[in-house]
């Protein structure tokens, strides 16, 4: 594989698992896995099973695969996450021939909340594996954020595909996004998404939609995906909080030029931020 090139926007070819209206008798699997493209899987857990359902990532290169979040459950008997994880390798790799050797797995996050995280104990004694901490005194010096927050820190999967990372605090103080030169992906975790944007620290989340605004004027951005979908097909209407059935949402996927309208309604709200529906996301300030 080689990640030169422009990477097309194509729209993601999937409906999503969304719930049903009795969590009981729900029949979705624990995990619904779609496969972007050959070296791409995005990963959403069942809402029955964690009622935020929140997106993962796997991505491929030829030297390791990353997974970006592990999940809102610890118990594989309820989410078996490193059994999925493990099934996709094993099938990249029987695609991917490599000469001996292990395979390793890099699992990063998008911030410390435990929607994303639950699921790495499952990844603890997994061989070839490196687990970074979601937290700011793991995940920002692993990245090198400790020494400087505006760098742009690279993560080399191997055969050209190199993702940089990025600093973006605002939801939280050690939220960070991803930009994937393969595919275009800018991965905001919960910065971004179509949902509630819970913002605990107003001025930090300024500056981070400037500084994705500039990122993706100066990088082929072909989706905005966060790690959520709260929104409903009408705009500005959220579904209730802790819902566990959503029949009507919207695509995962954002553009680049939702960064400029939430530029534009951060820049309207100035220094007395409130909550603030536009039509495919919710502005939603935090104490």
């Amino acid at each position: 594989m080689s990640a030169a090139g422009t990477p097309i926007a194509r729209p993601l070819d999937v409906r999503w698992i969304h719930g049903s209206p009795s969590a009981k008798h729900n029949t979705d699997p624990d995990i619904q896995v779609y496969e972007y493209d050959e070296h791409t899987v995005i990963l959403r857990q069942n809402k029955a099973v964690h009622c935020e359902a929140p997106f993962m990532f796997l991505l491929f290169g030829t030297e390791r695969a990353v997974l970006i979040d592990t999940g809102g459950t610890a118990e594989a008997a309820y989410f078996p996450l490193r059994a999925t994880v493990d099934e996709l390798v094993e099938k990249w790799l029987a695609r991917n021939p490599r000469p001996g050797g292990d395979y390793p797995l890099l699992v990063l996050h998008t911030h410390p909340h435990d929607d994303h995280f639950a699921g790495d104990v499952q990844f603890a004694d997994r061989p070839a594996t490196t687990l970074i901490g979601p937290e700011l005194e793991a995940a920002w010096p692993y990245f090198g954020f400790d020494r400087d927050e505006e760098a742009v820190a690279p993560v080399d999967l191997g055969g050209g595909r190199v993702l940089k990372c990025l600093a973006t605090p605002g939801h939280d103080q050690a939220s960070v996004t991803y930009y994937d030169p393969w595919t275009g992906f800018l991965l905001t975790g919960d910065t971004v998404y179509p949902g509630r944007i819970y913002i605990t620290d107003w001025p930090a989340f300024a500056r981070t939609v400037e500084r994705l605004v500039a990122f993706a004027e100066n990088h082929p951005v072909t989706h905005v995906l966060g790690c959520h979908i709260e929104m409903t097909r009408e705009p500005g209407v959220d579904y209730p909080v802790r819902a566990t059935y959503q029949p009507e949402e919207p695509p995962l996927e954002l553009a680049p030029a939702h960064l400029h309208r939430l530029r534009a309604a951060v820049a309207e709200l100035g220094d007395r931020p409130r909550r603030y529906p536009l039509d495919d996301l919710i502005l939603w300030p935090v104490s």
